[in-house]
């Protein structure tokens, strides 16, 4: 029978659509007739489900479906499903032909001729299974991760929408806010915000942070159920899609208000401990200086009134009034130690000639070791000079030499040396980088352990006997090295010995070999000085007794005023003095306000502050003369020599 070229033409066409069926691998294409039975195969067909054409053609379609689905009829209302409704889709386990079941995605299709009548179906399955597992596993991850959350109480932890909203509530959060899920979900977060924070826009403020820079962190009160405050740590994270868009915000809030309590029960127990510190300081400070103290009034006193007796008989008392002046001398010079120790003194920097100021206090440092001490001293042919003050370097070089012999009771040698150093930065601590001069004292002594030395320079610190030191020598060097630019470093081994360093910086950082120090400019009192009116004020009755007595035995005329306000009385009455001198710390008004008055009131009459700080408040009358107490007579007459020649 010859075919026509029509016909001719939808067999080809037939035949091209069975071999792209035939083809196809990754898909199960296969026809059923009107019953069920296979009545085609196609090569992805064979690789699913493991049968060849010859094994599998002419049989139904329900041995590809589980036992279970069988017997439950599945295989009957799919193409019943089909049928009826043109297609039937579904996915569910299928079965090889070796037995192992497969997660298959089927669609069913009806296939009916011209008139309508059925005349098979057409099947595509496709094999999930790696795609099923993989959704299993993140079915298991998800519900793990929805345990887990679920399961930590110690942890508030949910979630918010876009606009703020609870979606999710944990264990966690029922037990720290006390709402239950029903009562929250769906409410805006800020509920949970105090009233302050709310007024300030602060809930708004962290999801517009959140958002915009990914997280938000912070510590504050926040409120529960029943209006009671908790501190808590807070962290909002943004949550976006893959494509960027914002859908969320995952909030983990922390209850630490116990731990908040002990921090500050801790810093309370650190200040109680460090008030308690101060005031044994105190107290050691209080002893100490008062038995010094009262050995200095002591030899005063006894001197005093021995020379009272004596001067009624009319017997020599010169050298008990020297005595009584050596006490008060010295007692000046411990107040001098207190001021170092706070790091208060008054210095004079100078380019100091460091192996020039130990020469020529060889002959002192030898008096004041005894003879079983030998000193021995190692300088360079060329050292720089150091800036320092002179006067208070020997004073801390003598007390490193004394505490060098008491370190030595069978005597030793002392060795004085010094050098240059320079110093990156982070060499030593608390010295920047740049070049110094160290000075060192090292003895052959007894040495110190470890907690000794870590000690050696707390305040009343001492390792000598009762009312032999006040524990005040290494806290007011290190004072002075402080205020230098230095810093004092002690090195010691138990049995080898003990090296002070004193670190000193360069004068101008520079090698100033023949930099002299600038002359102090004395202003001498003119020959004969000229009388002066002076008004002495000063609250304490024996300070004012004893200045109104010298001024006059120098030749000058005084009154005299007990605080400010009966100062300017007196000279509100007139008539006015040369010069006024005045105690700095008074009652109500201070000597440094007084003096600012009378350069307002009375611009011709000079001031001098009397004072025993080393630091006045800076101001104008900065400017003033001071006189330093305690101060004797030559100090008085040198103020206001100064005094009258400024003015």
């Amino acid at each position: 029978m010859t075919l026509s070229a029509t016909e001719l033409e939808m067999r080809s066409v037939d035949d091209r659509y069975r071999m792209l069926v035939d083809a196809i691998t990754d898909y199960a294409i296969y026809m059923l007739d009107a019953s069920g039975h296979v009545t085609s195969w196609n090569a992805g067909a064979r690789r699913f489900k493991g049968y060849s054409e010859s094994e599998i053609l002419g049989e139904h379609f329900s041995r590809f479906y589980t036992p279970e689905d069988r017997e439950a009829g599945i295989p009957r209302k799919a193409l019943n499903t089909a049928e009826t409704e043109g297609r039937f889709e579904a996915e569910g386990w299928r079965v090889r032909k070796d037995g192992e079941r497969f997660w298959a995605h089927v669609v069913i299709d009806a296939i009916r001729d011209g008139d309508g009548r059925l005349v098979g179906f057409a099947k595509i399955t496709r094999d999930l299974t790696e795609r099923k597992a993989a959704e299993e596993v993140l079915k298991r991850s998800e519900e793990q991760f929805r345990l887990l959350v679920q399961g930590v109480t110690d942890y508030a932890i949910y979630m918010l929408d876009p606009d703020g909203h609870v979606s999710s509530w944990n264990a966690g959060a029922q037990r720290i806010k006390g709402y239950e899920p029903e009562e929250i979900i769906g409410e805006h977060f800020s509920r949970f915000y105090t009233e302050e924070d709310k007024a300030n826009d602060l809930p708004r403020r962290a999801l517009e942070i959140a958002a915009g820079e990914g997280r938000f962190e912070r510590e504050g009160w926040r409120v529960r159920k029943d209006g009671t405050r908790f501190w808590a740590t807070v962290i909002i994270d943004s949550i976006r899609s893959d494509d960027g868009e914002l859908i969320g915000f995952a909030k983990v809030t922390r209850d630490i208000t116990e731990k908040r309590n002990a921090q500050e029960a801790l810093e309370t127990a650190q200040l109680e401990l460090f008030q308690a510190q101060k005031m044994e300081a105190v107290g050691q400070l209080t002893g100490g200086i008062a038995h010094d103290f009262n050995n200095l009034l002591t030899a005063i006193l006894g001197s005093l009134e021995i020379a009272k007796k004596r001067s009624v008989l009319g017997q020599d008392v010169s050298d008990l009034i020297d005595n009584a002046i050596h006490g008060a001398q010295r007692g000046a010079s411990l107040t001098q130690r207190l001021l170092a120790f706070s790091r208060k003194q008054e210095l004079t920097f100078e380019a100091v000639d460091v192996s020039e100021l130990v020469r020529g206090m060889a002959n002192l440092l030898q008096r004041s070791i005894g003879p079983l001490i030998e000193i021995n001293t190692s300088f360079p042919l060329k050292l720089p000079k150091a800036r320092s003050d002179p006067n208070q370097l020997e004073n801390a070089l003598l007390n490193l030499v004394v505490n060098a012999r008491d370190a030595m009771p069978d005597g030793g040698v002392i060795t004085i040396s010094a050098r240059r150093r320079t110093l990156s930065e982070g060499q030593i601590s608390d010295l920047p980088s740049g070049d110094y001069i160290c000075l060192s004292v090292k003895d052959e002594g007894e040495g110190m352990d470890a907690e000794t030395l870590e000690k050696a320079t707390q305040p009343f610190f001492t390792t000598k006997g009762v009312g032999k030191g006040t524990g005040l020598g290494l806290p007011m060097i290190q004072g002075l090295m402080a205020q230098s630019g230095g810093r004092l470093s002690l090195n010691s081994t138990v049995g080898r010995g003990t090296m002070a360093e004193l670190w000193l910086p360069l004068a101008h950082g520079g090698d100033l070999d023949e930099l002299e120090p600038e002359p102090v400019v004395e202003v001498a009192a003119p020959e004969p000085f000229k009388p002066l009116t002076v008004l002495a004020v000063d609250d304490d009755s024996l300070v004012l007794m004893n200045t109104v007595l010298m001024l006059e035995d120098l030749g000058h005329t005084t009154m005299e005023a007990q605080s400010a306000v009966e100062a300017l009385q007196v000279l509100d009455l007139g008539p006015l003095p040369d010069v006024v001198i005045t105690d700095y710390a008074m009652p109500h008004t201070t000597g440094s306000e007084l003096a600012a008055l009378i350069i307002e009131r009375y611009p011709g009459i000079a001031v001098i502050l009397a004072t025993g700080y080393a630091e006045l408040p800076s101001g104008e009358e900065s400017a003033l003369p001071r006189l330093a107490k305690p101060f004797g007579q030559a100090q008085l007459q040198r103020a206001l020599a100064l005094a009258a020649a400024t003015d």
